[in-house]
């Protein structure tokens, strides 16, 4: 009979087995790997892409803040120009106060009363002259009480004096000028 000697075969399948394992190994390694390279450069591709969308945010963001900034300043200057616009506006009310002021006084000043001085200050006014008699200056006190541009008048100061030969009475009052309602000016 003839005798095989299978042995040799036994080690070439055992070597084959060991390769196609070692081969299975590699490949297997290399999947890994090339799997691993994959999920890394995906990551890394989504780590730039919100690194990228991060910049475009800030850089957005500091251009909202200047356009923030510029609002701001021109709400400053809204806010400026207003104040400006409300002093004029004082300005124009206080020009036209005392010319209404100094009408009235020469409506209603009797024929035998002058007036020295007028002074107006804030809202105060005093009022000096001279007067023929004390009904007289009584009579220009209530007037100037009836008017629309004055309040409060209080007599401070009266005194006989004599002037070219004549008794005459030197006054003082004291009143607060106020603003008409627009339908008593128009009166």
């Amino acid at each position: 009979m003839i005798r095989i000697n299978l042995l040799p075969v036994r080690a070439a399948q055992k070597k084959e087995k060991i390769r196609a394992q070692i081969l299975v190994l590699i490949v297997s390694l290399a999947a890994a790997v090339v799997v691993c390279a994959g999920v890394y450069a995906m990551t890394a591709m989504k780590i730039s892409e919100q690194q990228a969308q991060i910049a475009r945010t800030n850089d957005e963001i500091r251009q909202l803040q200047k356009v923030i900034g510029e609002v701001g300043r021109y709400k400053k200057l809204a806010e400026e120009l207003q104040a400006k616009l409300n002093v004029l506006d004082e300005i124009k009310q206080g020009q036209s106060g005392p010319v209404h002021l100094l009408d009235q006084l020469s409506q209603v000043l009797p024929q035998r009363v002058w007036v020295t001085s007028f002074k107006e200050s804030g809202g105060a006014v005093s009022i000096n002259g001279i007067g023929l008699n004390e009904s007289v200056v009584a009579t220009f006190m209530q007037q100037l009480e009836a008017s629309h541009f004055y309040s409060g008048v209080e007599l401070q100061v009266t005194e006989q004096i004599t002037q070219d030969g004549m008794k005459l009475q030197r006054f003082s009052l004291a009143a607060r000028a106020q603003k008409p309602a627009a339908a008593a000016v128009a009166n």
